[in-house]
């Protein structure tokens, strides 16, 4: 097994191509709660804060259609949050499509539960919650 002169520490950010930017922006801002950091208009790139984290919004490029199933299956975010199925009733509640009810997933914090719910541009975003401390 070869070495290499480096460790991985952490994901640094997620950059998910929107059919309609706005769309997700509002979702990620308005029901996930999370802050828009800065702007690159330049490249129509959006940044979000997730923790130490980033979720970045581009727009699709003018006549590519964004696949309705990509090479990513789902990405994770780590919530704060007392309980997982309030969470789950308060997005739906939102309209939000909330895939299933809460169950226990190994992550990167170990064991805990999280839902996976679906994202206006179709991806699957599991929302794991931070253990308690």
């Amino acid at each position: 097994m070869m070495t290499t002169p480096f460790r991985v520490a952490e994901l640094d950010h997620v950059v998910l191509r929107c059919a309609d930017q706005a769309r997700a922006l509002d979702f990620y801002v308005r029901i996930l709660g999370m802050h828009e950091e800065r702007r690159v208009e330049p490249l129509g790139l959006v940044q979000l804060r997730a923790g130490r984290s980033l979720v970045d919004l581009v727009p699709a490029p003018a006549g590519v259609q964004v696949p309705a199933v990509g090479n990513v299956e789902h990405f994770c975010l780590a919530v704060e949050a007392e309980d997982m199925a309030v969470v789950a009733g308060a997005l739906r509640a939102q309209g939000v499509e909330v895939m299933g009810d809460p169950a226990e997933r190994y992550g990167a914090h170990g064991m805990g539960p999280s839902i996976y719910v679906r994202d206006p541009e179709g991806n699957v975003v599991e929302l794991k919650q931070l253990p308690r401390r």
